[in-house]
């Protein structure tokens, strides 16, 4: 099973739809044209059902195969949104939206599932049903959250569920991936410190909370270096500090600083969250101030099940024979995890070749890896439930 010679057929097409939503950038739920396209497209392609509004504005479409003699359904992500981000691109297509542009891929992870879905709906070659998921809200939104608990999982009767990204840095057409931790845990975490502000030229009279903050965040960097297990993977990571004041000639009253962290393992974010907790009030009680903490869970862990690792690496394999089984997991976060917690099923990067790193203005999707991902979308459908 290569590169099917139907996605060589359909490619400017595909391609077509991939820069008409690229032109079109919508941010988290606010996808209404994006989706108002996909779900028509896939009507005309005569998906078997059609169901807007999923997870507020998702969408699904369902395709039976020619035969259904074992009940299996096959679930296939991917997402829509795009992000905050000023085009830097120069492209004729690029974004119509200023702010806004697709600088992660998702237009070219809609386009390629849309050109699956085309061909299943016309092949109908495999026992059971395979079900076109396309997600909202990826970036920061929770989406897939969303689309979970509107009971999708349970409605459409999926079974096994697979998602994929594009990945620059990684040759086109070849794929990449690992069983158990792809992606990392994703929370966040606000710190108020508060102390007694006043003069500068005084600072025997103030609780100096900029310095308070400065030990706290210096004192966080020991969750990673003493703390936490060294071959566990741990970033904290205090990324905006903010005083009340600007001025050059006061010490504020309080400073607020936010933050990231991410982790691979549920128990070391539990350990994370409460030595935060501990380490900030500590710190700040130390110096006179207090501090508060207010932590929020983000994304889980993508967590890919062994077997059906394996197969979707055996389908890559099939389409391009490049596939690395082994890639290093990385620390960023896929709201496809919640997906992965409902149901057994695994997330695999296609490479987008050498070009500007997702969330980059400069970025663009490369259209040469179309077919090998739309070939990998329906090949998992085919292989797994293969015709009767």
């Amino acid at each position: 099973m290569p590169v099917k010679n139907r996605f060589a057929e359909l490619l400017p097409e595909i391609t077509a739809w991939r820069r008409d939503f690229h032109e079109h950038p919508e941010l988290l739920f606010d996808v209404h044209r994006t989706a108002g396209k996909v779900a028509e497209l896939l009507r005309g392609f005569g998906c078997d059902e059609v169901v807007e509004g999923i997870g507020r504005t998702g969408v699904v479409g369902v395709i039976k195969g020619k035969t259904d003699s074992a009940g299996r359904v096959i679930g296939l992500r991917a997402d829509m949104d795009a992000l905050p981000i000023k085009e830097a691109t120069g492209l004729p297509y690029a974004s119509k939206t200023p702010g806004k542009m697709h600088a992660c891929g998702h237009d070219g992870h809609t386009a390629m599932l849309l050109g699956a879905a085309k061909y299943l709906a016309e092949t109908r070659n495999f026992d059971g049903t395979a079900v076109v998921i396309f997600q909202p809200a990826e970036e920061g939104g929770g989406g897939g959250r969303e689309m979970v608990a509107d009971g999708m999982m349970a409605r459409f009767g999926i079974q096994e569920v697979y998602g994929m990204h594009n990945m620059p840095g990684i040759p086109v057409g070849q794929f990449a991936i690992r069983p158990g931790a792809m992606m990392a845990a994703a929370d966040q975490f606000d710190i108020l410190v508060t102390g007694k502000g006043g003069h500068a030229a005084k600072p025997h009279d103030c609780i100096d909370t900029t310095v308070v903050s400065a030990h706290i965040i210096l004192a966080l960097q020991t969750i990673a270096a003493r703390v936490v297990d060294p071959l566990k993977q741990v970033v904290v990571s205090v990324c905006t500090v903010k005083t009340e004041s600007e001025a050059h000639n006061v010490i504020p009253q309080t400073v607020l600083m936010r933050g990231t962290v991410r982790t691979m393992d549920p128990a070391v974010q539990d350990m994370v969250e409460a030595r935060i907790k501990s380490i900030v009030e500590g710190t700040a009680l130390a110096h006179g101030a207090t501090a508060e903490v207010t932590y929020m869970r983000g994304y889980p862990v993508t967590m890919n099940t062994p077997d059906n690792t394996d197969f979707a690496a055996d389908v890559a394999r099939a389409v391009s024979g490049q596939v690395d089984t082994d890639t290093a997991p990385l620390m960023g976060a896929e709201d496809f995890s919640y997906m992965l917690n409902e149901r057994p099923g695994a997330y695999i990067f296609l490479g987008n070749g050498d070009t500007a790193m997702v969330h980059h203005p400069a970025y663009n999707f490369d259209d040469n890896a179309i077919p090998f991902g739309s070939s990998w979308y329906a090949g998992m459908v085919e292989s797994r439930m293969p015709a009767a």
